[in-house]
Formats: C-alpha cells, structure tokens, sequence
C-alpha cells in the first residue's frame, strides 16, 4: 500500500479519537484504558477518557468501575480493561516466586478475604499486622499493601472498586477459559495493537515486550507472536520506517481533522509512544512529573495541546480556588489560525465542566 506519514497522522488521530459512546463501549473499543495515581488536573484515566466517553466527568469510572464487565490489572502498563481480555492473561505466574513466609501470609490472607468477602487493606493489616517491608527502589513499605499487590496480580484477588483512590479486594471468581498459549498472545498482542496504531515496527516489538508485564508465564513466546503479527498485520514502509496496523482498516481514507484543540494524557494513546511522536510532529515530548523540577523543559505534568490533527504545544493545568489555572506553551508559537484561540477557550471550557468547576 502507498501512504504517506501525513496520512498516518490524520488515521491515528481520527481512529483513536472517536465519536464520544458509553463508558462501557468506550473501554471496549479502547481496549485499554492506562491509569496514573497523579492528579493534575485529574488522573490520566480520567483525561483519556473524556474525550471518548459522553458527558464524562472527572471520578466517573471509579464511581461506575464495580457495574461494569471490567478490572483493573497488568496489561502492557497498568490500567483498566474489559474482564474477558483480562482473563485470558490468568492464571498468571509471577517471574519471581514468593518465599515460604510471604506463601503463608497469601493463605491465610485469602482465607480471611473468604470469610469477610470484600475487604480494604486496613482490615487486613489491623488483622494481622504484617508490619514494613523493604520495597523494590529501597525503602520501606507497607508489607499487607505490598502482599494484597501481588496477590492482585497473580490473579488471588481482583479490584472490586476504590474507597477515596484505595483498592478494595475479593475473591478473583474467574471462569476457566482454554485457551491455547500462542492463541492468547495473539489476541493479546492485537489489542495492543488496535490501541496503538498505526504503529512503528519499533513500537510493536516494545509491546510484545511489554507483554512480559501483563502475561509473564509466555514471555518465551513472544518473539513468535511478533512475528505472526508481522504476517498477518497490514503495513507499509515511509521514509525508511516499517508501519502496521490493523488490516481491516484502511489509513488512506479520509480522515478529515476536526478543527477542535484537545488537551491530552500524558499517556493518551494519541501520543502514548514517545518514538511515534517524534516522527508524526517532528519535536520530543517527555513525561517530566518525576523530572527534577530545576530540569524539567515543559513541566510537572504538562498536557499534549492537538490542534486538529497537530501537537502543537503543552498545557500545565491547575485547579486552585475552585478556578482552573492554565499556562500554555507552543512549539513554534501559537498557531495563527483565527479559530485557535476560541477553539482553545472551548477546550479549557470542556475542561471546567469535567472538573466540576463552575464556569
């Protein structure tokens, strides 16, 4: 196929920035929804989804979360997805396996989740009082937080919601799927995929490592699965750069941007993949939150600024006083287009009524 990277562009942002659906039908064709615990203005979950979700405000997944056929759990990075691609990534086999004590303690904690049903963390640790543990970068930590994690993701228990941004836990019921190995990674590759593309030949191997994170037992697969993908993916090479994407689509169609500015995600799949990127709209975008404040060249958590189908800048928002603060910046300055700036003041306008701020 002949296409060029203007038309790349235009598809990635018109397939991924869809008519706004349900929350439900939104995490569906999503297929992953990546979470971050910061909250400037709110947490990138939240940001991702208000562009796709209609009448979307701030907190709405975790207020809807236990209503809906979806978990939060390892994938490529962390985050929601809908429960059935989620099962085919367990019964999970974590790459380091617990010592005799840490074994124990999972007993005896999933027997006292059997008999209280849903449980917070606190009641576990006033339980049994499991005291600090050391955790991965050196300091010390919760050691009921740190086992409740782990049970979590070698799929003991599942997130049945939050209580003021903290995991509540039950039982994992989940029904036994049979799915052959190279099937599941195929499948799960493909979600990846349909997320990120249409994706540089550099990006699908990051995913297929990736995969290591959310189905850790088939690692040994994945050189395979890339390969199959590769097969069966449709692509084209632009300026000496191998693309794919889904073969049931077609990036040569029109996609006609819309004359909207969005304020994205950090983590957005618009501008998820830093590789990516660069090469759409020719300038680095880096995630500086844990950036050095004296180092940091965009700030805190500063907001990709898409002007129809161009990142044209960053947005640093701040809610202060029930108002919402905005400091914008522009690669090579504000765009001159006479419908930029009131289009910009509708965006922080979208913005206002998603926070719940008055306007």
């Amino acid at each position: 196929m002949t296409v060029t990277l203007a038309q790349l562009r235009r598809y990635a942002v018109g397939r991924s920035l869809f008519r706004p659906t349900t929350l439900r039908r939104a995490i569906e064709r999503l297929g992953f929804v990546q979470a971050d615990p910061i909250r400037q203005p709110a947490r990138a979950q939240d940001l991702i989804l208000r562009h796709r979700v209609s009448g979307y405000r701030a907190g709405d997944l975790e207020r809807r979360y236990a209503r809906l056929p979806i978990e939060e759990d390892a994938f490529v990075n962390y985050g929601y997805l809908p429960r059935a691609t989620a099962t085919l990534m367990h019964p999970r086999k974590a790459r380091k396996p617990w010592d005799a004590v840490s074994a124990q303690r999972a007993e005896d904690v999933l027997e006292f989740v059997r008999t209280h049903g849903t449980v917070h963390p606190r009641e576990v640790e006033n339980h049994f009082q499991h005291g600090r543990v050391t955790n991965w970068f050196g300091g010390s930590s919760n050691a009921t937080t740190q086992l409740l994690d782990g049970m979590h993701y070698r799929g003991l228990l599942r997130v049945v919601s939050r209580a003021s941004g903290t995991r509540t836990y039950a039982l994992a019921d989940r029904p036994a799927v049979p799915v052959e190995p190279d099937d599941a990674m195929d499948l799960l590759l493909d979600v990846a995929v349909r997320l990120y593309a249409p994706l540089p030949r550099r990006t699908l191997r990051l995913l297929g490592s990736l995969l290591g994170y959310g189905a850790p037992q088939w690692r040994d697969r994945r050189v395979e699965a890339l390969l199959r993908a590769e097969e069966r993916l449709a692509c084209a090479t632009v300026d000496g750069v191998q693309w794919f994407w889904p073969g049931d689509e077609d990036p040569t169609r029109r996609w006609t941007p819309k004359p909207l500015v969005r304020l994205l995600a950090p983590f957005d799949p618009v501008v998820w993949d830093r590789h990516r990127f660069e090469l759409f709209w020719g300038w680095e975008y880096k995630f500086e939150a844990y950036t050095p404040a004296a180092q940091r060249v965009r700030g805190y958590y500063s907001l990709p600024l898409l002007w129809r189908d161009k990142v044209v800048g960053w947005g640093n928002l701040l809610v202060r006083d029930g108002d919402l603060l905005a400091d914008i910046g522009y690669v090579d300055g504000q765009p001159k287009d006479a419908v930029f700036a009131p289009a910009l003041e509708d965006e922080l306008g979208r913005m206002r009524t998603f926070l719940g701020l008055e306007t």
